[in-house]
């Protein structure tokens, strides 16, 4: 274990940082590391090119050869239940600003060749604020290969309210990547967070799933206990820490989007 310096523009790790996979060889864990390309969230934030550069400074430390796939993609983008499920939003990924010569299916190939992953499941608009057009990080989790929650507004007068009702409605038809429904657990907003009249992208499913903690974004909000009494009863095995998130979500993100994980290993994967 180390640390490394690695200059950078910005500091979302998440959507700019390596995405990282495991696959198992006979007793062995194997890593791997995807590099795919980083315009900051559709080239509202320039410039990006340190950030850009994240993923293969990471594999030259790591002495891996990354996987580098033609698209652009942040991984606050996607989220995946390790058994072969992706998530992901339509109005992230079929804006012209990210992949505008890419069909549908071309990003479907990319999604399933890139990621091992065999079902795709697509939801609508993200969270009011977002500056990334609706990354599924806001949105939906999931707690377990079968278990998704899903961040909900219950005042209709609320502009989160018909997009993640929506989003509710498409989770509850979807299957998994065997057929079979998911459970679907809402998950409370904590209501308008503002700062000078801008509305923020404050949501309870911005958390960060650790080795035995879930650090989930707090308010000062009367919901936060309530989105931290579901998760806690979603994840028995590990505590649940509040973590003020007031300031952070000034910038427009909150703990999963500040972060990236790397497995556990035993060896590096070296393509052939």
């Amino acid at each position: 274990m180390g640390i490394y310096e690695i200059p950078t523009n910005d500091a979302w790790t998440r959507d700019h940082g390596p995405i990282f996979l495991t696959r198992q060889h006979g007793q062995t864990i194997e890593l791997g590391l995807t590099n795919w390309t980083f315009n900051a969230w559709g080239a509202k934030y320039p410039p990006w090119d340190l950030d850009d550069r994240v993923p293969e400074r990471i594999a030259q430390r790591l002495d891996i050869i990354p996987f580098t796939p033609d698209m652009v993609l942040e991984g606050g983008s996607i989220e995946v239940n390790g058994r072969g499920m992706l998530l992901t939003t339509e109005s992230c990924l079929f804006n012209p600003n990210r992949n505008p010569t890419l069909s549908r299916s071309d990003i479907e190939r990319r999604l399933k060749a890139f990621f091992g992953v065999h079902h795709i499941g697509w939801l609508g608009k993200g969270i009011v604020g977002d500056d990334t057009d609706g990354h599924v990080d806001d949105i939906a989790r999931f707690v377990n290969p079968t278990t998704v929650v899903c961040a909900v507004e219950d005042d209709p007068a609320d502009a989160n309210y018909k997009p993640l009702q929506d989003n509710l409605r498409r989770l509850r038809a979807m299957r998994d990547q065997s057929g079979q429904a998911l459970r679907v657990v809402p998950l409370p907003m904590p209501g308008p967070i503002e700062d000078e009249a801008e509305r923020l992208p404050a949501s309870y499913a911005n958390f960060y799933i650790a080795n035995r903690t879930v650090l989930v974004p707090t308010y000062n909000h009367p919901q936060d206990r309530t989105a931290q009494a579901i998760l806690q009863e979603l994840f028995p095995g590990r505590h649940i820490r509040g973590i003020p998130c007031r300031d952070l979500v000034v910038g427009l993100g909150a703990l999963h989007c500040i972060t990236m994980q790397q497995p556990a290993y035993d060896r590096m994967y070296q393509p052939a």
